[in-house]
């Protein structure tokens, strides 16, 4: 079965590294077969901040590129040439700095180098939106809001998510645990026993909002032919719904 740590922590508040939890599962019986990195952007965005235009030249060599400086945040200004036809001074974008490597959306990885362009020294990479996996647009570079503070790292204005999903090899008489909730209430009571959680704490309170009918026009009948052997049994019908 595989949970993830994210909704784990839907149930159950903790602060703890999910390979502390996976040893505590496992020792509770409950082991833990493997642990998967989820990413909704492959990289993560790793080495990639926000930065700013503050000069542009025309490349004394070649006519579609620009020779740009821009801020990331750090102690001097990166020199980097660009071919986007869209950049401008005072443009928050993207940067890829050297060391970086990117996972466009189509194509291969590639790692960022310090280079010379043409005879321009280039330091980085300003980004467009398919070159860092966030879309498939390659009209020109990724232009951020003005309200973006260089230096801060692309996975924070682009608020991704991380998580991690948790495999878990459960023995047919465990199942309680077949659920996130089953899950969080052993962690609970792990933690408690390793005086991690206080003795009193418990699992996070689950609204289940009410299901109420749009529409009267789809019937669906349930029938218990045997109401001793299953006194309710309950459906409901759905429709026009998108994942």
């Amino acid at each position: 079965m595989k949970i993830s740590f994210n909704w784990l922590k839907e149930h159950l508040d903790f602060d703890l590294p999910v390979q502390k939890v996976s040893d505590i599962l496992t020792d509770t019986g409950l082991e833990v077969e493997g642990i998967e990195k989820f990413e909704s952007v492959e990289g993560g965005l790793e080495g990639l901040v926000v930065g700013e235009v503050v000069h542009k030249s025309a490349h004394p060599d070649a006519d579609r590129l620009s020779v740009t400086k821009v801020d990331v945040g750090g102690e001097e200004l990166l020199p980097i040439v660009c071919g986007a036809p869209n950049v401008a001074v005072g443009q928050k974008v993207i940067v890829a700095t050297v060391g970086t490597t990117l996972y466009p959306s189509e194509g291969g990885s590639f790692k960022i180098k310090k280079s010379k362009i043409r005879g321009e020294v280039s330091e980085g990479m300003i980004c467009a939106e398919d070159e860092i996996g966030m879309g498939t647009d390659h009209d020109g570079i990724l232009v951020l809001d003005a309200s973006a503070k260089v230096g801060t790292p692309a996975r924070e204005v682009f608020e991704l998510e991380e998580d991690y999903t948790i495999e878990i090899g459960l023995t047919p008489n465990r199942t309680d645990a077949m659920s996130h909730r089953g899950v969080a209430r052993d962690l609970l009571a792990a933690l408690k026993v390793q005086g991690l959680a206080d003795e009193k704490k418990s699992l996070k309170e689950i609204e289940i909002p009410t299901i109420v009918a749009a529409s009267e026009k789809m019937k669906l009948e349930v029938i218990v032919e045997n109401p001793e052997a299953a006194p309710r049994y309950a459906g409901v019908l759905m429709s026009d719904v998108e994942v």
